[in-house]
């Protein structure tokens, strides 16, 4: 038996007829390119060959999942989700001494985890997570030598190592072990040992260092590389451009936006609008992230940043002064979409705000600061800030966002030491209100104190991140403060 050993791509289980032939493998990176329909092809055409090979069921689902996550479709949701028993099912009939039994069923299984969470269905997605996780864990026992089984192994010691100290007690009643030290080790190994599942193990590598944990140098270099050696890969573009953004260099990330991959052999992919609306909007080019807002709503078939695209369409009026132009954008964002994503909750939460005459004309610059520092603009936002002071804001939570601004810049700006007491303030303005903005400072200034080597007070001020109740973001905060405080030991 030879399961994925050695450097060449060898994937197959001669023993029980499970081949990954190289038809398959084909289809499998068509995938990863967003090239759904010639990977569907490839599939169909193996399956009149060896209907019974179970690589066909798992990729079957490989397709589903991405197809499901770029488009949002709720139809085909219905449809295909109905499919999770009947493949978990045909898989089951591998013989129990064969690793891919329990690996193909723990796939399949968090595959629809991710698609049911992002259809808003986060229960029956909960409980697949934690099947999936027995299932790789007693593969893990019975078969430790086989590898591929590390790449999701890796991601949900990481995700369960990253949970907050408040659900810790759900993961142990549930017998769920997270590590995230170990879950990145696990990942690397099957990037170093196992070539046919390499580049997904990198981007899932990517992905956890970008949202959950810090990327290093040779990340960021590794995410603006891929791309460029793989020119038709559209999900490498769509990724390097995200992670761009988030990381605040969105000069550099509109090169991988603006030179992804198109044809009909693509996923339709409206989302990529989106993204071009956001790249505007952090420039003050109004008009035309208008027009890419507009343009992404007119395509896009899905139910997640109706509300988001909403407001940027009211930001786009609002920070130009048309306010009354504003005003329809303002109100459709409490009319339509879901809150199932953090930007549509503060969306939501942001029309509210206006309704009742809390979004102040004063916060206008602090809004022009706040997308020029996402986009990197980091000279533009102090310009914006730096006449400014705390006494020019009218509310407690207005002024702990002023502080809150600048410090932002100045520490992307490579001006920690200068950004401290301006994180404080914030801290301080924040005890009874603005319990976001107390939790946004309060991580960073944890991260500032860590690359300091002062780890009791960064300890101390992740603590103090997490202990924020109910805001925007709050998951996303929790899991990074959670993340950190493992790392250093706690």
């Amino acid at each position: 038996m030879c399961l994925f050993a050695g450097t060449e791509i060898q994937a197959y289980d001669p023993d029980y007829d499970l081949k990954f032939t190289p038809k398959l493998q084909r289809a499998y990176f068509e995938i990863q390119k967003l090239r759904i329909e010639p990977a569907r092809v490839l599939i169909e055409e193996e399956r009149k060959i060896d209907p019974d090979n179970a690589f066909i069921q798992y990729l079957d689902n490989y397709a589903d999942l991405h197809y499901l996550l770029i488009s949002e479709d709720k139809n085909a949701y219905k449809m295909m989700v109905e499919k999770e028993d009947q493949r978990l099912t045909i898989i089951g009939k591998l013989p129990d001494n064969s690793p891919f039994k329990r690996f193909f069923q723990a796939e399949i299984r968090l595959h629809w985890a991710f698609a049911k969470m992002k259809f808003g269905n986060e229960v029956s997605g909960a409980w697949d997570v934690i099947k999936a996780y027995r299932l790789l864990d007693e593969n893990r026992k019975q078969f430790p030598d086989f590898l591929p089984q590390l790449k999701s192994l890796g991601l949900l010691h990481i995700m369960i190592g990253s949970v907050p100290d408040n659900y810790i007690w759900v993961t142990k009643i549930l017998g769920l072990k997270g590590n995230i030290q170990l879950g990145v080790q696990e990942i690397e190994t099957v990037i170093r040992k196992v070539p046919l599942f390499k580049q997904e193990s990198q981007l899932i590598d990517l992905l956890v260092h970008a949202y959950i944990l810090q990327l290093n140098e040779s990340q960021r270099q590794q995410i603006k590389q891929l791309p460029k050696d793989q020119p038709d890969n559209l999900l490498l573009h769509f990724f390097a451009t995200t992670i761009l953004m988030k990381e605040g260099k969105s000069q550099e990330a509109s090169y991988y936006l603006y030179n992804a991959p198109t044809g009909n052999d693509y996923i339709p992919f409206p989302f990529l609008d989106y993204l071009k609306g956001e790249l505007s909007l952090q420039q003050e080019k109004y008009e035309s992230a208008f027009s890419f807002y507009t343009s992404f709503q007119k395509q896009y078939k899905g139910f997640n940043f109706i509300k988001d695209s909403n407001l940027k369409l009211f930001m786009c009026k609002w920070l130009a002064d048309k306010d009354q132009q504003a005003l329809m954008y303002i109100n459709r964002v409490g009319k339509t979409g879901n809150t199932i994503v953090e930007g549509d909750k503060f969306a939501q939460r942001l029309a509210e705000d206006y309704a009742a005459q809390k979004l102040l004309p004063e916060q206008k610059v602090l809004f022009k600061a706040r997308y020029a520092t996402d986009g990197g603009y980091f000279d533009h936002a102090m310009e914006l800030i730096e006449p400014l002071s705390e006494r020019q804001f009218t509310t407690a939570d207005n002024k702990a966002e002023f502080n809150y601004r600048k410090a932002r810049i100045l520490q992307k700006s490579q001006l920690p030491d200068n950004a401290i007491p301006f994180y404080d303030r914030a801290i301080a303005l924040t005890q009874s209100s603005a319990a976001g903005i107390g939790a946004s400072s309060a991580l960073q200034m944890g991260y500032i104190f860590k690359d300091k080597k002062q780890n009791l007070k960064a300890i101390a001020y992740f603590k103090k991140a997490i202990s924020y109740k109910k805001y925007d973001y709050k998951n996303s905060i929790d899991n990074k403060a959670r993340a950190a405080l493992t790392g250093l030991g706690q």
